[in-house]
C-alpha cells in the first residue's frame, strides 16, 4: 500500500465531504481514505496503479463541480464561470419578465432559457447524486423552482434559484477566504536552503536535499530551513510563527535552533541535525494540516443527520402537496403545491451543514495563530470540558534548567567565590546539565592548564588533582566516605554538589529548577475556572511539595514511575463527572503514555521530546501555561458560535416553515430562511479568527 495525497478544488460542502470520504473507502484496494474539508485535500492508502483515476470518477458522481490535482500541479486561477452564467440568467430574465418582446412565445423563450441557465448547475448536480442514491438540497432546489414554473409563480421561481446560486457563490467566497487566513497563519514552509561546500562556496538547494551533518548559512532576514546547532556567528531570530511570540531569541555558538525561525539580524552557521521531513517546522505544517481529520461529536452527528433530513423533508412535502386540499377547506392542490414547494426551499440544511465544520476549522487555526497546535476537531471541542489537570513537574511546570541558587562554605579559609572555582574546574569536562549550569554561574575564564588526574566516577561525581591537592566533587555519600569531618547538613528541595579537598568537605553548591514565570497566576487562573490541578512527578516528596507550593498547586504526588501515573490518571479518569475531560500536561519520554491516556494530553513543543508531542493531543509551542488557558477560551468561543448557528438556522427554518404550511410565507421568505441564513452563519463563524 503506498500513501497518496491530492487536492480537491471547489469543495464547498461538508456533508458532501463526508460522502466522498466513504464513496473512495468503498473502492477496492483503497483504505484510510480522509477527505479534509478544511484544508480541501484527500490522503488515502491505495495498491492500485490507476488511484486517481479512480478517485476522480467517483468524486464526479458526487461533486461534479469538484476537480481533483496532484499536490504539485500548478494550480491556476481559472474564471469564475458562476459569475458570468449568473449574468447571462439575469439578462434573459429581465427580457423575459419585463415583456422588452412583444411576442409572448418569444418572451416565454427567454423566460425558459433563464431558468435553464441559472438552474443547470443545480439540476446536473442533484441528477448525478440522485445516480450515487444522494439527495440533498439540489433536488429540493430544482423541484421547488420546476414546481413553481407551473404552478404559474415564475418570478418567485426563478428568484429562489437565483439567490441559491448567489449564495453557493459567496459561500465559496467565504469558505475560500476561511481556507487562505489559516494557510496564511501557518505559511513558514522555507523555500530554500543555502548549503556550505566542502571548499567553502555556497549554493541554493532544496531544503528535502540537505543531509544531516551538513553545514548551512543563514543571513539576515532569511528563514531557517532546517533544525541544527549554530556552529559560528551570532543571530536575534524571530520564532514568533512557531511559538506566537514576538519577542526575539538571541542564539550564538552551540544554541539549538529550530526550523522555521526568521534570522532578525546577523550571519549565522549551522550543522543539521535533523532531515527537512522530521524537522520542526514540517512536523508543525503537518499537524495542522491533519488537525481537521479527526471529526467532533457535534459535526458528525451534523453530517449524519444530514442524511435522513432531506428525505424527511421531501416525504414532507408530498404529505401537505397531496393532503391538505383533502384536510382544509378552501384550498386547492395549485396551493397546496405551491407551499409545500416553499416547505422544500426553508428546509434546505446548508447552513448547518456548512457552518459547523467550518467553526471547528476557523477555531483550530486560531489556536496555531497563538502556538497551539490542536490535532483534531474533538481535541478543539472537548477543551472547554476540561475540569482535572494533572501536571508533570521538571519542563512543564519548573523550567527543567537547573540554576545555581546557593554557595555554602564549610570551612572559613574558602570564599564561595572559591568553592564555585574549585567545582567548576571539575565540571568543565562533563556534559552534564548540572556541570553547564555551574560553568554559567563562574563567568570568568576556566584555566584547566594545572588539572591532573581527573577521573569521572559513574554515579558518584568527578576528582582530580590541582597543586598538590586532592579535590572531589560529587553527592553527600562520595564526600561522606572520605571526609574527615562530618557535613553539616544542608536543608535544601535542591540538587547538591559537594566539594572536598584532601578528605575534607569544604563547600556545597546547590541548584534548584526554577519554576516558570507567572507560573502560580496561571494555577490562579485555571482554579477560578473550576479546574483541578494536580502534580505527577517522579522526583522527592520534599521538592515536589516545593514545587507545589510555590505554584500554587495543593495536590501532588511524588517518586512516581511511569506505570504509576498511567494507573493514578486511569483512576481520576473513571471517577471524573460524566461529559468532563482529564487532561495531562507533560512533556518527557516518559509521559508518553500517560499523554496518550488522557482525554486530551498536552505537550510541550518547545523542550518536550519527540515521542511526548507525536502521543499528545494539543502542542504549546511557547511551553507556556498561559496557553492553555488560552485554548480552552478559543474552544468555549467556537462552541458559543456554533450553537449561535444551530439555533439560528433551526429557529428561523422552523418559524417560517410553520408560516408556510398556514400560507403566510412565500418564496421570498423561503429563499431567506435558505440562503439568507446561510450567508449569516458562515459571517458569524468568521469572527473565530479575529
Amino acid at each position: 500500500m503506498k500513501k497518496y495525497k491530492y487536492d480537491i478544488i471547489d469543495l464547498d460542502c461538508a456533508a458532501c465531504a463526508k460522502e466522498v470520504e466513504e464513496a473512495i473507502n468503498k473502492i477496492n484496494g483503497i483504505q484510510n481514505c480522509i477527505v479534509n474539508f478544511g484544508t480541501g485535500k484527500i490522503t488515502l492508502e491505495s495498491e492500485l496503479e490507476n488511484t486517481l483515476e479512480e478517485i476522480r470518477k467517483v468524486v464526479a458522481k458526487i461533486e461534479p463541480d469538484c476537480t481533483i490535482k496532484l499536490p504539485e500541479e500548478d494550480k491556476k486561477e481559472s474564471r469564475d464561470y458562476g459569475i458570468i452564467r449568473l449574468s447571462i440568467g439575469i439578462i434573459l430574465a429581465i427580457i423575459g419578465l419585463s415583456k422588452i418582446i412583444p411576442n409572448e412565445i418569444l418572451s416565454n423563450i427567454f423566460t425558459v432559457g433563464a431558468y435553464a441557465i441559472l438552474l443547470y448547475r443545480t439540476f446536473i448536480k442533484s441528477i448525478k447524486q440522485l445516480r450515487g442514491k444522494i439527495i440533498d438540497e439540489n433536488l429540493l432546489m430544482v423541484i421547488s423552482c420546476i414546481g413553481a414554473y407551473l404552478v404559474g409563480e415564475i418570478l418567485e421561481g426563478l428568484m429562489v434559484i437565483l439567490l441559491f446560486e448567489i449564495g453557493k457563490v459567496l459561500e465559496a467566497k467565504a469558505i475560500s477566504k476561511s481556507r487562505k487566513s489559516i494557510k496564511d497563519l501557518m505559511d513558514i514552509k522555507p523555500k530554500y536552503a543555502n548549503l556550505k561546500g566542502e571548499n567553502g562556496e555556497t549554493k541554493q538547494v532544496e531544503p528535502q536535499e540537505v543531509k544531516i551533518g551538513d553545514t548551512i548559512i543563514v543571513k539576515e532576514g532569511e528563514e531557517i530551513p532546517l533544525d541544527g546547532i549554530v556552529i559560528s556567528g551570532n543571530a536575534s531570530l524571530n520564532t514568533s510563527a512557531l511559538t506566537g511570540e514576538t519577542k526575539l531569541y538571541e542564539v550564538s555558538k552551540d544554541s539549538s535552533v529550530l526550523s522555521g525561525s526568521i534570522n532578525q539580524n546577523g550571519l549565522i552557521e549551522i550543522k543539521v541535525t535533523t532531515i527537512y521531513e522530521n524537522g520542526t517546522v514540517n512536523r508543525i505544517l503537518e499537524l495542522v494540516e491533519k488537525a481537521t481529520d479527526k471529526k467532533a461529536k457535534t459535526e458528525t452527528y451534523v453530517s449524519k443527520l444530514a442524511k435522513i433530513y432531506t428525505p424527511i423533508v421531501i416525504i414532507l412535502a408530498l404529505i401537505v402537496a397531496i393532503f391538505m386540499p383533502i384536510l382544509v377547506q378552501g384550498i386547492n392542490y395549485s396551493e397546496s403545491i405551491y407551499r409545500a414547494l416553499t416547505f422544500l426551499v426553508i428546509a434546505c440544511p446548508c447552513s448547518i451543514a456548512i457552518s459547523v465544520p467550518l467553526s471547528y476549522f476557523s477555531g483550530i487555526g486560531k489556536a496555531s495563530k497563538k502556538g497551539i497546535l490542536i490535532k483534531g476537531s474533538d481535541f478543539l471541542d472537548g477543551l472547554k470540558d476540561i475540569n482535572n489537570i494533572i501536571f508533570d513537574k521538571t519542563g512543564t511546570i519548573t523550567t527543567g534548567v537547573f540554576e545555581v541558587s546557593e554557595i555554602n562554605t564549610l570551612e572559613s579559609e574558602l570564599s564561595e567565590e572559591d568553592v564555585l572555582k574549585y567545582v567548576a574546574l571539575g565540571e568543565n569536562y562533563s556534559n552534564h546539565p548540572l556541570a553547564k549550569s555551574i560553568i554559567n554561574k563562574y563567568s570568568k575564564e576556566i584555566d584547566t592548564s594545572k588539572v591532573r588526574n581527573l577521573k569521572e566516577i559513574s554515579g558518584k561525581g568527578i576528582e582530580y588533582e590541582i597543586e598538590s591537592k586532592k579535590i572531589k566533587i560529587g553527592n553527600k555519600k562520595f564526600i561522606e566516605g572520605t571526609s574527615k569531618d562530618k557535613i553539616k547538613e544542608i536543608k535544601t528541595t535542591g540538587t547538591v554538589i559537594y566539594l572536598s579537598i584532601d578528605n575534607i568537605a569544604k563547600g556545597a553548591i546547590i541548584l534548584e529548577d526554577k519554576i516558570k514565570q507567572n507560573t502560580k497566576e496561571n494555577i490562579e487562573k485555571l482554579n477560578k475556572l473550576g479546574i483541578t490541578n494536580r502534580i505527577f512527578t517522579g522526583d522527592t516528596k520534599e521538592t515536589a511539595e516545593a514545587i507545589a507550593k510555590k505554584s500554587g498547586i495543593k495536590e501532588v504526588k511524588s517518586q512516581m514511575l511511569p506505570q504509576d501515573k498511567f494507573e493514578e490518571l486511569e483512576k481520576i479518569i473513571k471517577q471524573n463527572q460524566k461529559g468532563k475531560k482529564v487532561a495531562f500536561v507533560g512533556d518527557g519520554i516518559n509521559d508518553s503514555p500517560v499523554l496518550a491516556r488522557a482525554d486530551i494530553g498536552i505537550s510541550m513543543g518547545g523542550v518536550g521530546a519527540q515521542s511526548a508531542i507525536e502521543a499528545s493531543d494539543v502542542v504549546l509551542m511557547t511551553d507556556e501555561i498561559s496557553k492553555i488557558i488560552e485554548g480552552i477560551g478559543i474552544s468555549k468561543k467556537t462552541n458559543k458560535i456554533i450553537k449561535q448557528n444551530l439555533l439560528f438556522s433551526i429557529g428561523i427554518k422552523i418559524i417560517i416553515l410553520a408560516l408556510s404550511i398556514l400560507g403566510l410565507s412565500n418564496m421570498w421568505q423561503a429563499v431567506f430562511a435558505d440562503v439568507g441564513v446561510t450567508i449569516i452563519t458562515i459571517l458569524n463563524t468568521l469572527r473565530i479568527l479575529k
